[in-house]
């Protein structure tokens, strides 16, 4: 999920850093609250399951095998087997900063270019086939087949393509919170007396609820012995997302509690989603005293609608820090009043989800690109714009680390074809 653009020359352009350069740059927000717009947890090599659970398990119909492969190349890379053969892999977010910088090398080493740093500011279209790209820098790359990866976070660029002319559509997409609780709680739940087992490790949830508002409520993105992160791309606005390392041993579990959204819910066009994110982000960083804090409310006090004050037994990891206060405006009515719902029902599933202690941060934005760049199911290519391949999350056709893996292999399939096609 990052701002990155291929073109036929096995060229890739990457808007943010090396992996490494990127990691500083992330830590930079999370301990000094300084942001860089071009280098953080959405954009930069590795894109933003970088820093998430690194979660290798989809639902997506794979009937090719795809998703195999891409475990097995994850494996050349340096991930534990074991992903090729447990129920649910995932390898974390240390672990994914040095598999990245192989694959790199392994790309490298086959005559790819990959080059950071390289903003794309506009695309050349000509009678509706792409022509080729220009970076910040002012440089002109010409391309008849251009791939545009760019993740769920590249604003700008959805902006750029949509001016152009290249057809967008809003799509549904979630908002929430982050919950966090002790993850003895939900081993306990979850494993019973075997709870705590080496063998079994941190346990995890997935929830549902239908709300007497109409409204879906659910858990996205649990990360067992994790934490809550900083995710935003943009100054003046917080997001939160989650993470783990590899071991799963941090003391809380956390999760986005989410609310099902609509286009009927943010009407105004395709790019009306990206409006609709930014309202919630910009209310969220004053919610969090203007400094990168999360706003943040004690679950107790948040379903007996009361400000909180102090923390409990539950310390947010979430940094640069959690600022306690009243979530009630931190999200539309809808979700408020569906989330304050779905938390008791919850707690019937998994005793003690709903405990006073335990800690929500504010706002979950990011689960989704909320556009999709429409492209034919035959060839990929954008629907009125020939030579342009929409992928990945940001296209809207991926929604995670391996759904995004199998689709980019279906897309360089796709371009291969039509280079082959072109030349006869």
């Amino acid at each position: 999920m990052t701002p990155r653009f291929c073109s036929a020359s096995r060229r890739t352009l990457e808007r943010g850093k090396a992996v490494r350069e990127r990691t500083k740059d992330t830590w930079g927000l999370w301990r000094k609250r300084e942001l860089n717009p071009e280098s953080n947890v959405q954009f930069g090599e590795g894109g933003a399951g970088t820093f998430s659970d690194g979660k290798l398990y989809s639902q997506i119909k794979d009937p090719q095998h795809h998703g195999r492969k891409v475990l097995q190349e994850f494996v050349k890379a340096g991930a534990p087997a074991e992903i090729l053969y447990v129920s649910k892999p995932h390898i974390g977010t240390f672990k994914l900063v040095g598999m990245v910088e192989t694959m790199r090398a392994t790309i490298e080493a086959l005559g790819g270019e990959i080059r950071f740093g390289q903003r794309v500011e506009d695309i050349e279209i000509e009678n509706g086939q792409v022509r080729g790209v220009t970076l910040a820098s002012g440089e002109q790359i010409r391309s008849d087949h251009v791939v545009v990866a760019v993740g769920h976070s590249a604003r700008d660029t959805f902006q750029m393509l949509h001016r152009r002319g290249v057809y967008v559509e809003a799509k549904p997409f979630s908002i929430g919170f982050r919950v966090e609780h002790p993850q003895s709680i939900i081993d306990k739940c979850r494993f019973g007396p075997q709870a705590g087992h080496p063998i079994l490790g941190a346990a995890d949830y997935k929830l549902v609820h239908h709300a007497k508002n109409g409204r879906s409520v659910y858990s996205f993105c649990m990360c067992p012995g994790g934490t809550v992160v900083a995710a935003t791309s943009e100054p003046g606005r917080v997001v939160t997302n989650g993470m783990s390392q590899y071991s799963r041993n941090e003391r809380n579990a956390n999760a986005a509690i989410v609310v099902g959204i609509t286009p009927e819910d943010y009407p105004g066009g395709p790019l009306a989603g990206i409006d609709f994110q930014r309202a919630w982000e910009s209310r969220a960083f004053a919610l969090g005293g203007g400094t990168y804090d999360a706003p943040g409310q004690l679950v107790g006090d948040f379903i007996a609608n009361r400000p909180s004050t102090e923390f409990g037994s539950v310390q947010p990891s979430y940094k640069p820090g959690v600022h306690l206060g009243d979530l009630n405006s931190a999200l539309p009515d809808y979700a408020i009043n569906a989330i304050r719902e779905a938390l008791p029902a919850f707690d019937r599933q998994i005793k003690g989800f709903a405990m006073n202690d335990a800690v929500l941060t504010a706002v979950e934005t990011r689960t989704s690109s909320p556009l999709r760049i429409k492209r034919r199911d035959d060839n990929f290519q954008s629907i009125n714009t020939a030579g342009l391949f929409p992928a990945g999350e940001g296209a809207g056709y991926a929604g995670g680390i391996l759904s995004a893996a199998v689709d980019g292999i279906k897309v360089a399939e796709a371009v291969a074809l039509s280079i082959l096609g072109a030349k006869k």
